[in-house]
């Protein structure tokens, strides 16, 4: 991994588990394993271009997550209550810590660092872009999908919180009932689509997300859950 890239990682560590405003230079640089003066060589910008960095980098790996974690059953609302599941594992294995670095700082900055603000928003719009073409070619129409991409992001980013502040998975798993009710019946108005047509128009480069380094929406597991 070269450098910036373990920096930027680093900082959605540090991001998810304790947010922008308290995560200095001096730790990240502790937590990268670099001078503090290779974080300025390698990001001009300081802190702030690192975040937008880590923001970056972590929102392409949890989109290829999708893919990964749903084509793995044949049946849309069972993955996608499957992958609730997942996430409420891993959030309880990681002690409640898991939170997606993305809406940690969002809700924290989009006042008062616009910059941030905006990368996330890119982030997000990128998220529901390929999440709605992964879904289309799963069956569901184009409306349809986009509608179902939101929801995920929505009941995944508001678990993710409910969960750390509770101590309880039970939010992922509300959220996944509830929404593999609702693509199933969806489902049932679309026609089917077959498996192979997912392997050919799906998300199918997967960026490995190293478990405990790059926190957010669920991750798959060896064996055969995140946006939360």
């Amino acid at each position: 991994m070269d450098t910036d890239e373990r920096i930027a990682l680093a900082m959605a560590e540090l991001l998810r588990k304790q947010g922008y405003a308290a995560t200095g230079i001096n730790q990240l640089a502790r937590a990268a394993g670099a001078p503090t003066g290779s974080l300025y060589h390698h990001f001009k910008g300081g802190k702030r271009e690192i975040a937008a960095a880590a923001l970056r980098q972590t929102g392409a790996a949890y989109i290829q997550l999708l893919p990964l974690l749903l084509d793995a059953h044949d049946d849309l609302a069972t993955g996608i209550e499957s992958l609730f599941a997942e996430a409420a594992e891993d959030m309880r294995d990681t002690g409640w810590a898991n939170m997606c670095p993305v809406g940690t700082v969002t809700a924290e900055t989009a006042d008062t660092e616009p910059e941030l603000r905006k990368v996330a928003a890119e982030v997000m719009e990128t998220w529901v872009e390929v999440g709605s073409r992964y879904f289309t070619a799963r069956g569901l129409s184009e409306a349809d999908s986009r509608t179902v991409v939101f929801a995920v992001l929505s009941a995944l980013e508001g678990a993710f919180i409910l969960a750390r502040g509770m101590r309880s998975a039970e939010p992922f798993r509300a959220a996944g009932r509830t929404l593999g009710t609702y693509v199933a019946s969806l489902r049932d108005e679309q026609p089917k689509t077959p498996a192979r047509t997912r392997a050919q128009t799906g998300q199918r480069h997967h960026a490995p997300v190293p478990r405990g380094e790059s926190p957010g929406p669920p991750r798959a597991r060896q064996t055969p859950n995140a946006a939360g």
